[in-house]
């Protein structure tokens, strides 16, 4: 029977918001480029109502977009998002391999429990020994510094 336990060097509450912050920017960037120019095209020829629905699929987009930015590339071989790269930081499973697209769903989704009561999910990470945060804890993952 093998004992040997990894060590694992946790990521921080501060590191982890800085990757997300970064995270966030890049996407919002994105997307804003990206619909914008569709945005624009349509919203003079709408009244109230068309553009409610406009708003509407214009946040399903947003949605379905950040589901495969952070989900993809937290299951991709590079086990981090571009924010998370850029602080030195990559998403594992509690054993240390590379999580699935399903964990990444899981934990992407997890993401909106965390940030329900005034972000608790989160801070949450700050206080526990592993450093996870709500939807760490639910998708079974680890956030963990190169």
């Amino acid at each position: 029977m093998n004992t040997e336990t990894k060590e694992f060097n946790y990521a921080g509450f501060w590191r982890r918001f800085a990757a997300s912050i970064l995270d966030e920017t890049i996407v919002l960037s994105f997307t804003t480029l990206a619909i914008a120019p569709i945005m624009n095209r349509f919203i003079y020829g709408f009244g109230g109502n068309e553009m409610i629905l406009l708003m509407i699929l214009g946040g399903i987009y947003l949605t379905i977009f950040r589901w495969c930015y952070f989900a993809g590339m937290e299951s991709s071989p590079l086990k981090a998002t571009i924010g998370k790269l850029a602080t030195g930081l990559y998403v594992t499973n509690t054993s240390g391999e590379r999580i699935t697209f399903g964990q990444a769903t899981g934990r992407f989704f997890g993401k909106m429990i965390s940030g329900l009561i005034l972000y608790i999910g989160y801070i949450i990470a700050a206080f526990n020994s592993k450093k996870q945060a709500v939807h760490d804890l639910m998708s079974d993952c680890l956030v963990l510094k190169k």
